[in-house]
């Protein structure tokens, strides 16, 4: 099968016109936050979840619920706390007096965008049974399985400060998680702006239904059909290979903070999210650049840091700036 660029740019640019329209109607609500709404529209691209993680009151539960209006689908919020239960989640058998039957009783996890606020604030059985809903798709009520509606996200949101109390999600679990996006306060513009719009009685400005369901998973079939070459998948896998091995890329000096490198779900998604900022910049194929400015989002919460690197006070985002620094670029 031969690839026609042309061809393929054409219909990239078609297919992504909605991309602008989305991030406009954005903009009547969130000021500033370019990145988070970016990585947001990645991870529904590519049918992964997101984990975020900021400070509270940077718009993230807003920036999760104006998406869900804008692309016509349901959404609901789920609060973590220490008491909540897996059933609160998923659902339960209730049994019926008039009938004298179980019926089934759905969770609020059958919804197609599902922020999950302050996920590290329930106990583990909560939190295996979120992730194990995210892998699967599907839940198990009784003896039934139910298959999850698509598309299907979860954005779940942990905050950085406040840390006791809270049940720290294990390495296996973060994982699955496509992308961890690290929200930073606004520039000081913005931050003017976002005074200046927002503080007033008045509602919240109204977004426009801008695509459906079905629109997103056509621009899915699109993403997957973007042309990737043989090199930048190799330069992928030096990439990830380099946080198991940094001594094969004449990084020795880092070889001792790290304790885990990044498992092959990473790499994995550096090229599917490659792919999906590809379309988001309206390109049929996938650039050197689009793996340099997805890696970080892709590979902080997936390489484990020694007690080395800790006392030393060196960050997961230094480990992979020098990757990116040494691994030769196609």
């Amino acid at each position: 099968m031969t690839f026609n660029l042309a061809e393929m740019n054409e219909r990239i640019q078609r297919e992504s016109a909605f991309v602008s329209k989305i991030k406009s109607e954005m903009a009547k609500v969130i000021v500033g936050q370019e990145q988070m709404i970016e990585r947001m529209l990645i991870g529904l691209l590519c049918n992964g979840h997101i984990l975020l993680e900021g400070v509270p009151g940077l718009a993230k539960s807003l920036a999760v619920s104006t998406l869900a209006k804008i692309i016509q689908v349901n959404f609901r919020r789920i609060q973590f706390t220490p008491d909540l239960l897996p059933a609160d989640l998923v659902g339960t058998m209730i049994y019926n007096q008039k009938t004298g039957t179980f019926e089934t009783k759905r969770g609020p996890i059958f919804s197609n965008i599902i922020l999950a606020d302050e996920i590290n604030r329930s106990p583990a059985k909560v939190q295996s049974a979120l992730l194990e809903a995210m892998q699967e798709r599907q839940v198990t009520i009784g003896e039934t399985s139910h298959p999850l509606d698509d598309p299907f996200m979860v954005l779940a949101t942990q905050n950085p400060i406040e840390q006791e109390g809270t049940y720290p999600l294990p390495e296996a679990q973060v994982d699955r998680f496509m992308l961890k996006v690290i929200v930073d306060y606004p520039q000081k513009d913005e931050e003017l702006d976002i005074v200046k719009r927002m503080a007033r009685n008045a509602a919240i400005p109204a977004v426009n239904p801008v695509i459906t369901a079905e629109d997103i998973r056509r621009a899915r079939q699109t993403v997957d059909d973007i042309y990737i070459d043989e090199k930048i998948h190799k330069y992928i896998v030096d990439l990830v290979f380099a946080t198991r091995d940094p001594k094969a890329v004449n990084l020795a000096d880092i070889a001792d903070l790290i304790q885990y490198g990044a498992s092959p779900r990473a790499s994995i998604f550096l090229a599917m999210a490659g792919k999906a900022q590809a379309f988001i910049a309206g390109r049929g194929y996938v650039t050197p650049e689009d793996i340099r400015t997805i890696i970080w989002d892709v590979m902080r919460h997936r390489i484990i840091l020694t007690f080395e690197a800790e006392a030393e006070e060196v960050t997961v985002e230094e480990i992979i700036r020098r990757i990116i620094e040494t691994v030769a670029v196609p």
